[in-house]
């Protein structure tokens, strides 16, 4: 049966059609298709030409370089920062000679192959990275070799998780030396033990440790002065693994099975017991925890630069209690230094920052305790706020930089500028007491600012979704300009039909917020008809995910071009803006911001005729992945079609650190009340669920048990199990099968019959989204 909106809806726009047959275009062919997939290709990022890369300082000596794509290709400049001067960074036709008699390849100037570089041996020579295979040239004479025995590539970062980590010398069993060499410690038979360097013979420290409770050696720290180690007992919580099945591994015929330690909401979690260990009397002090008995997590020990103290950071279970604490080193006793305590969630794993001044005499702590995400100095002594630091209706973003001897702080904020977008990032500098605020950036555009080491000046990069990137030199003291390094050109770009999203902003719930949004319309555009609308979703409350910045390209246009407008919201219970407004996700993230998120559509349906809101789908990843079927659960009577990739549709199935952030704990009803698989019977509408075989991020049962739970329900669905794909929203062929579905059932198309014929498209996933 067709709702009386949408029987109303077809019977108007049969009436339309048939009084103006014209306007009845074709919408979801084979052009269409063709178009959307060479888009990439078509509005790719090299097109626009003339905006320097982020700088690349040259050690401290305040001079940088950067790369430039030109309409020839790229160049490769190097700039004094005091007076601007600019030059080549080295004789690109030259090296690219050399290079070329190296390898066999035919290289340019102005195509050389390397996207960066960096100066090695006091400057005299310039090493890149080159098919793999690294190479040295020497900028005097431009001569090259290659440099035997090393790859080139990224080197990737330690993992996440609660555990893991090494000795200094990067050996996981490697001994902690003392500062002053006199003393190794080292952990045998999960006890701590102390020697002399290159002796044998051990003097035992503890003797509390075993299976059960074990001391790590990555927990260990010595105090400066080399009297006092502190470190951690820990008595393991749960383990729970999740288990894999890999169907269809590259490199055999049979499955092959793994498994990944992964903690979820409500498990037991370990204990860690903070220990002061002093090496001359041999004594051992455990430390009462009466002041975090109950730890989510603690971060690492961290003596004073005296060694009268340790301090460590305590994030109570349920995200609700924050202390800085601090253990007096001469009796093991613990004070409070400082605390949070809100009502709803502290931010831990976003809004958090500390430094401490004077070796602890004061701290500069970030809180949002007024309401607004702002900088405190509080009493490193009583804990009692001394001033606070930034305030007003406006949040901080991050610290730069901390100047102790100046009492001043650098630091980026956004909300500050009421005539501009409030997600648009600006710097600043502030003293210590509040005052002598100095705004480094004011321009009507999102801004990331490098600083040269000595602070004195800065590279200010800046743009707008609607605005090329513009980057300039400039001079901290007074902001004024030593050079513009250069201005988008969008010409190219333009010729292949590329326009710039609209940003629309509307009233959210409450009648008085604004929300923001953009809206991609397809490159054959046409006012006369009206268009489905596509919401591409992810309302993940860790940060707002709308694009700010200027983009040649976003995977949402590659849908527009299909006959939609695609839109993509911040609603009520993303990150950066007020407290109040991030609060709505606290144990609510089926909320999601849609009370927001409808009311901004119905305000665009109200300017535009052609934005059609009686067919609306939504797609999303991740915890968009929840968001999309939720917005078909919750909100049947707007959504009628949703593509759900890699969901966390349950927030008990999910990974603890991100769920309990903000589902809380201990964990209640409000989790049901949040989840798809409790609500799946109430599916109305199209539905596509998509789910990676080795999803490490979210556990791929959680799409599973959606699917069983509709399946119980007796609802209608398509599920897609791509075998050996991890999380995301299926690559290009999940980006395919998304394209399909909504043509199918938004624009009531039958797409191309693509088992008829061979086709290539694109291959990149889905991008532009900050997934949980």
């Amino acid at each position: 049966m067709i709702p009386s909106r949408r029987l109303a809806a077809v019977v108007i726009v049969f009436i339309a059609l048939a009084a103006a047959p014209s306007l009845a275009l074709a919408q979801g062919t084979q052009a269409d298709y063709d178009r959307a997939l060479k888009l990439r290709e078509r509005f790719d990022a090299k097109k626009v030409t003339g905006t320097p890369d982020a700088p690349v300082w040259i050690g401290e000596t305040g001079r940088f370089h950067y790369r430039v794509i030109t309409q020839a290709g790229q160049d490769f400049v190097l700039v004094d920062a005091k007076t601007g001067e600019r030059k080549p960074a080295f004789d690109h036709d030259r090296i690219a000679a050399a290079l070329s008699a190296l390898t066999g390849e035919k290289y340019t100037g102005a195509a050389l192959p390397f996207n960066n570089f960096r100066f090695v041996d006091g400057e005299r020579s310039i090493e890149m990275t080159v098919d793999g295979g690294v190479y040295r040239c020497a900028v005097a004479d431009s001569t090259c070799r290659k440099m035997e025995g090393q790859t080139g590539g990224r080197g990737r970062g330690a993992g996440p998780g609660r555990g893991g980590g090494a000795g200094p010398d990067g050996a996981p069993n490697a001994p902690r030396t003392s500062p002053d060499g006199k003393w190794e410690a080292l952990i045998i038979n999960y006890n701590v033990h102390v020697r002399a360097p290159g002796s044998r013979e051990t003097i035992a420290l503890s003797r509390d440790g075993s299976e059960g409770g074990a001391y790590e050696l990555r927990m260990i720290e010595w105090s400066p002065d080399s009297k006092k180690l502190a470190a951690y007992r820990v008595t393991p919580g749960f383990r729970r693994y999740v288990h894999y099945v890999e169907s269809s591994p590259e490199d055999q015929l049979q499955p092959k099975h793994s498994t990944r330690l992964y903690a979820k909401p409500g498990d037991v979690l370990d204990v860690e017991q903070p220990v002061i260990f002093d090496v001359a009397s041999k004594t051992q002090r455990i430390v009462d925890r009466a002041l975090f008995p109950n730890a989510y997590d603690v971060s690492r020990l961290v003596w004073r630069k005296d060694s009268r103290a340790v301090t460590f950071e305590y994030n109570e279970r349920g995200h609700q209690l924050y202390r800085v604490i601090e253990i007096d080193a001469a009796n093991g006793t613990p004070r409070v230094v400082l605390e949070e305590k809100p009502q709803t969630f502290f931010n831990y794993s976003g809004k958090k920052y500390r430094y401490d001044v004077d070796d602890g005499e004061s701290v500069i702590w970030m809180s949002e305790r007024d309401g607004w995400n702002h900088l405190y100095l509080i009493d490193g002594k009583t804990g009692q706020v001394r001033n606070q630091i930034t305030k007003g209706d406006w949040a901080v973003r991050s610290v730069v930089e901390v100047d102790e001897a100046k009492k001043q702080i650098w630091f980026s904020a956004t909300g500050k500028n009421p005539d501009q977008d409030p997600y648009f990032v600006h710097f600043y500098r502030i003293n210590f007491d509040g005052t002598g605020l100095h705004a480094f950036t004011t321009a009507n555009g999102t801004h990331t600012v490098t600083f040269t080491p000595d602070m004195e000046q800065f590279v200010d990069l800046y743009s707008r979704v609607d605005m090329a990137p513009v980057s300039e030199l400039r001079r901290s003291a007074d902001n004024s300009l030593i050079a513009t390094l250069g201005t988008g050109d969008l010409s190219a770009l333009k010729k292949e039909g590329w326009t710039a999203p609209e940003v629309f902003v509307s009233k959210g719930r409450d009648g008085k917020t604004d929300i923001w949004g953009v809206i991609y319309r397809p490159t054959n555009f046409d006012p006369r008809k009206k268009y489905p609308v596509i919401e591409n979703i992810y309302a993940g409350p860790q940060g707002s995910f709308v694009p700010k910045a200027f983009g040649a390209n976003n995977a949402m246009r590659g849908q527009a071009e299909l006959g939609f407008i695609v839109v993509q919201i911040d609603g009520m219970g993303t990150s950066n803006r007020s407290k109040a407004f991030h609060d709505v996700a606290w144990r609510n993230l089926g909320d999601a911001g849609f009370p927001d998120r409808i009311r901004w559509h119905k305000a665009v349906g109200a300017k535009y005729p052609w934005y059609d809101i009686t067919r609306v789908g939504i797609y999303g990843t991740s915890a968009g992945g929840q968001n999309s079927l939720g917005g078909l659960l919750f909100h049947p009577d707007f959504y009628d079609a949703a593509v759900s990739a890699v969901g966390c549709h349950d927030n008990r199935m999910d990974k603890i650190w991100w769920n309990e952030q903000w589902m809380g704990w201990p964990l209640g009803t409000h989790y049901e009340d949040s989840s798809n698989v409790v609500h799946a019977g109430k599916l109305q509408g199209k539905l596509l669920l998509v789910v990676g075989e080795l999803d490490t991020n979210v556990d791929p049962a959680s799409t599973l048990q959606v699917a069983s739970a509709l399946i119980k329900a007796n609802k209608d669905f398509d599920l897609l199990f791509i075998p050996g794909a991890g999380h995301g929203p299926g690559g290009a062929y999940g980006e395919r099968r998304r394209f399909d579905f909504f043509v199918r059932h938004l624009l009531g198309v039958q797409p191309p019959d693509w088992n008829a014929k061979t086709v290539t498209t694109s291959t990149s996933p889905q991008g532009d989204q900050d997934y949980e």
